[in-house]
Formats: structure tokens, C-alpha cells, sequence
């Protein structure tokens, strides 16, 4: 059986979690590419928020000093976070709308049983069929999901450190 023949027994659920798998692996791939760039030009960076943070010295000690190159560098990390919380979205409510799926399936599966019996067993089994695919979709779409989720926060966090080492050099 080809995956587009699943998709098309899981129905509904199946269409959303396969736009929200898609949704999610575009933002996954730009955000792996955006940051794999940033973290080989974090020196450019680093310049560049050095000097906004020694524009805005003035005579400021040295805590003050920190103080702001913290402050511009969490607007910068701010800006590179943008989009990964929608894929923790996408792995948290995958599993949901499988086990949704699930649901209707056994109801399904169950309405089918009560109007006519086991007599006509196809019928029965479609419902359970629906419950079973729609389950794995969930799944399928959550795992890689929560994987890169975590392994893009990683990559942020050692940008991040990495900067702030480079930044706090530049500006005492």
C-alpha cells in the first residue's frame, strides 16, 4: 500500500497532520540552515553588536556595560528563536490529533457495529483501520518533530554562549 492510500483512510486528520508536517519541516530546514550560518559568522556578529553596545557606553562602569551586551544579545537570540516554538507546537499536539483520530475511529467502528452487527465486518474494520493510521500519523509527525525542536534549541544555545564570550571580550 502507497503512504497517499494511509493518508486517504485516515481522512481529515490525516490532511491536517500531513500540511502540519510540512509546515514544520520548512521551518525546521530554514531555522538548521539560518543558525549553521550564524554559528560560522559569529565573529562578524559579535562585531556588530559590540559596537551597539559601545555606542550606547557613554561613560557607563563595567557592570552597566555587560548589562546592555546582555540586553543586545538576547534581542539577536530573540530574533533567531522565532519559529521553533511553532514546531513545539507541532510536536505536542500531533500525538493529540492521532489519538483524536483514534477516537473517532473506535466510534466509527462501533456505530458501524451497532447498526448492523458483526454481520458486515469490512465495516468494522474500517473504523479500527482509521484509529490505527491516524494514531501512527501522530506519532510519525511528532517524533522528528520533538527531535529537531530540542536539536535547534541546542544550536541556539551554543550560538549564544558563543557570543556572549566573543561580545563580553570586544566591549572590556
Amino acid at each position: 500500500m502507497r503512504i497517499i492510500d494511509y493518508i486517504n483512510q485516515g481522512g481529515a486528520i490525516m490532511y491536517i497532520l500531513l500540511a502540519l508536517n510540512i509546515i514544520g519541516f520548512a521551518i525546521m530546514l530554514s531555522k538548521f540552515f539560518i543558525l549553521s550560518k550564524e554559528s560560522k559568522a559569529t565573529e562578524t556578529t559579535a562585531d556588530e553588536l559590540a559596537k551597539k553596545v559601545l555606542s550606547d557606553m557613554n561613560g557607563k562602569d563595567s557592570n552597566s556595560i555587560i548589562e546592555i551586551a546582555k540586553q543586545e544579545l538576547s534581542t539577536y537570540i530573540s530574533n533567531m528563536e522565532r519559529g521553533i516554538n511553532t514546531v513545539k507546537i507541532i510536536a505536542s499536539i500531533s500525538p493529540l490529533l492521532g489519538l483524536l483520530g483514534t477516537v473517532l475511529g473506535v466510534l466509527i467502528a462501533f456505530r458501524v457495529m451497532s447498526q448492523t452487527g458483526l454481520n458486515n465486518p469490512s465495516s468494522f474494520a474500517e473504523g479500527i483501520s482509521l484509529a490505527l493510521i491516524t494514531t501512527v500519523g501522530g506519532m510519525i509527525v511528532a517524533i522528528p518533530h520533538y527531535i529537531g525542536h530540542n536539536y535547534l534549541l541546542s544550536m541556539i544555545d551554543h550560538l549564544e554562549t558563543n557570543l556572549e564570550q566573543k561580545i563580553i571580550k570586544k566591549v572590556l
